[in-house]
Formats: C-alpha cells, sequence, structure tokens
C-alpha cells in the first residue's frame, strides 16, 4: 500500500558539485529552497518531478520531499533530513561544532 500524498517540494544534487537544488515553477533550479515550487497535488506532482527527471545533464536524482509553507507563504522541507540539507554539505561546522 502506497503512502498518501502529502503537499512536496523537488529536490536533487547538482551533477557537478552535489549542492542541494530545488525545482522552480519556471523550470529552473535555485539554491533556496524557498524558491521552489509548492505542489499541493499529487497529479501536479508526478507531473512536474517527471519534468525535472528530464534535467539529468544537470541533477541527479530529483525526488518529492514533504513540504509545509512557513509564516511568510514559502515552502520549507518537513522532515528533518531534508531541513539538514538546508544548510549544505555535512562536513560544514554546523550546531557544537561552530562553537
Amino acid at each position: 500500500m502506497s503512502k498518501p500524498f502529502s503537499p512536496s517540494i523537488i529536490t536533487a544534487n547538482h551533477l557537478r558539485n552535489g549542492k542541494v537544488l530545488y525545482f522552480t515553477a519556471t523550470d529552473d533550479w535555485s539554491c533556496e529552497h524557498a524558491q521552489a515550487e509548492w505542489l499541493a497535488d499529487a497529479a501536479q506532482a508526478t507531473a512536474r518531478l517527471s519534468r525535472a527527471q528530464q534535467d539529468h545533464h544537470i541533477v541527479v536524482d530529483p525526488y518529492l520531499a514533504e513540504a509545509h509553507l512557513n509564516a511568510a507563504g514559502l515552502p520549507e522541507p518537513s522532515h528533518f533530513r531534508e531541513q539538514f540539507r538546508t544548510r549544505g554539505p555535512s562536513n560544514y561546522f554546523h550546531g557544537k561544532q561552530a562553537d
């Protein structure tokens, strides 16, 4: 049994440098999760993911990541893993490492 659809954004990693990217409503890729296209409909999300997967010369393995809208109405990842990815590569100092 498949999991029910939840509102999502599309994310992937840049093919050459590995940076986290987000698919926008203008068929571009952005480093800013706030610019990601908000996908509240399962059929729309499937169609947009199919479009994002055509950019295999730019990104690696695009996928849907559950998201919610913040107080400003901008999309933010819901899951911890996706929130962590917004902070940059894990070899950067985060939290206690930065102190």
